[in-house]
């Protein structure tokens, strides 16, 4: 119907078209819902995390005042810490796509290793740069006293952290590679479950019983846990060793399968013509 015919007609006729109008468009993004359902799944859990996160800060509250700042300090830095490194690796197919370079990186004349352990090792100084500025910002704002905190140990616990988060991150890359609509949107809900799972804000204590399993095998459990304990306690690192060791356990299983994980999917992506699509 021309605009020209829409004001000859009567206006309750001109309702009834637009209402039609109207639920052709609804009707289309419900169709969309349909189609791309395990999306609508996904982000849901995200939403759902990231309020209990929320909401489990409230419940631990039972700590004195500069315990507790500490405490959430510590969670802040080692997740801002952690985070950095699985979005810069978990991300950089979608970053690829969007620079239109995606072909010709995976094209070069070099291993995938080669490849990864460049964008691991640009993770790791990266988080180390953003993590020192948010230190130095929590230091203007906050009276902190470390004295008697084991920071050797601290860093010992980060560093082998590191490890099993860049595992984890090459192996979510592959989901902007599966899904080159929303993949990349994808990865922030795996950060999200870790983020209420592991304690990053919170004992894993106050979490439901069902629930606590999930951290043991969230390496962001292994590291909160082993730093709040070196930092807190001034733990020696005798008595770190029990987190210690399933971190490292975690990362030296995490990056071969992350390598693998990831040829393979690159295999199927440039069988199936995925690299250069964007929708």
């Amino acid at each position: 119907m021309t605009v020209d015919t829409m004001r000859k007609v009567s206006p309750r006729r001109r309702l009834g078209h637009e209402v039609r109008a109207a639920y052709a468009f609804i009707e289309r993004n419900l169709f969309l819902v349909r189609r791309y359902w395990g999306w609508e799944v996904a982000f849901t859990i995200y939403t759902i995390a990231s309020s209990l996160s929320v909401m489990y800060i409230g419940k631990a509250q039972q700590a004195n005042e500069d315990y507790l700042v500490l405490y959430l300090g510590i969670g802040t830095l080692v997740w801002s810490y952690l985070r950095s490194i699985f979005s810069i690796i978990s991300e950089m197919i979608a970053w690829e796509r969007w620079e239109g370079t995606i072909e010709y990186t995976m094209m070069a004349p070099v291993s995938r290793l080669t490849h990864l352990l460049g964008v691991s090792i640009f993770s790791v100084l990266y988080g180390l740069v953003r993590s020192a500025l948010l230190l130095g910002a929590i230091a203007l704002l906050f009276d902190i006293d470390l004295d008697g905190a084991n920071l050797a140990g601290a860093t010992l616990v980060l560093a082998v952290g590191s490890l099993s988060f860049i595992g984890v991150g090459m192996m979510a890359a592959v989901l902007p590679l599966l899904f080159t609509e929303r993949g990349a949107e994808m990865t922030f809900v795996i950060s999200s479950v870790l983020l209420l799972v592991s304690g990053v804000y919170y004992p894993v204590a106050v979490l439901p019983g069902w629930m606590q399993p999930a951290a043991r095998v969230s390496p962001a459990s292994y590291v909160l846990e082993g730093m709040r304990a070196a930092i807190l306690d001034g733990a020696p690192l005798t008595a770190l060793w029990p987190v210690l060791w399933p971190t490292l356990l975690i990362g030296l299983l995490t990056i071969p399968a992350g390598v693998l994980v990831f040829s393979v999917v690159e295999r199927y992506a440039k069988r199936t013509g995925r690299l250069k699509r964007s929708g």
